[in-house]
């Protein structure tokens, strides 16, 4: 992102803090985001069901690049299938990941989740119809989601860094949609198709998302991971 790229200030990891932005975009308090502290079948069985979205925050570091890079490249090359239904949005204000993975996984749910009036179905409405890079541009002028974003960044459990300080941290959501588990992330040009799932197994094929990520940099231990589950 070039220096004349909006920031804001990145958002932790804290479910406590993230319900509070949810609930203040009109999310239902039916639904709530909870820790997933471990990713085997023993920790997963303890999260509330059903789980409809994941949110992994993890560090881009050198070895990330380099096989996001591979990545795209090979997608580019040998194609993928990607749902027409799909809600994807590019991300062009810095730190915005918490928010835009946050838009990600309601925008993708909007079949269970049904939202109460507020900014968030307004932002989802409004968007629906425009292309990746057209809803991240909405996004930059929508006064009430970054007012409702710089909120949640001051209600972490540690001091939010400025919004020039450079954050290593980043959010991508997980979703099931269209027989599918699909990858979300703003920095990266499309949706990432990580196989067949289903809504019954979403949860466990997820979680083997996540592993993915965490043996790809052995030596980072900054993972964090968040679902979306029925309260």
């Amino acid at each position: 992102m070039s220096d004349k790229t909006p920031r804001w200030l990145p958002l932790e990891s804290n479910p406590e803090a993230i319900n509070k932005f949810a609930y203040a975009l009109g999310v239902p308090k039916a639904w709530q985001f909870v820790d997933v502290y471990g990713l085997d079948q023993e920790l997963l069985a303890f999260l509330p069901q059903p789980v409809v979205a994941l949110l992994l925050l993890f560090p881009i570091t050198s070895k990330y690049e380099n096989y996001t890079t591979e990545e795209v490249t090979r997608i580019r090359s040998q194609g993928q299938i990607v749902s027409d239904d799909i809600y994807f949005m590019k991300q062009t204000i810095g730190n915005a990941c918490g928010t835009v993975a946050l838009i990600h996984a309601f925008g993708n749910n909007s079949e269970k989740v049904q939202l109460d009036n507020g900014y968030l179905k307004e932002f989802l409405k409004i968007t629906a119809k425009m292309d990746a890079m057209e809803r991240a541009n909405y996004l930059e002028n929508d006064n009430e989601i970054t007012s409702a974003h710089e909120a949640c960044a001051h209600e972490g459990q540690t001091q939010a860094p400025t919004a020039n300080e450079e954050v290593n941290l980043h959010y991508v959501a997980l979703v099931h949609k269209s027989g599918h588990i699909y990858e979300l992330d703003g920095r990266k040009p499309f949706p990432i198709n990580h196989g067949p799932s289903t809504p019954e197994t979403f949860l466990t094929d997820a979680a083997e998302v996540c592993q993915a990520f965490m043996r790809r940099d052995p030596t980072e231990v900054n993972f964090s991971i968040i679902a979306l589950s029925q309260a």
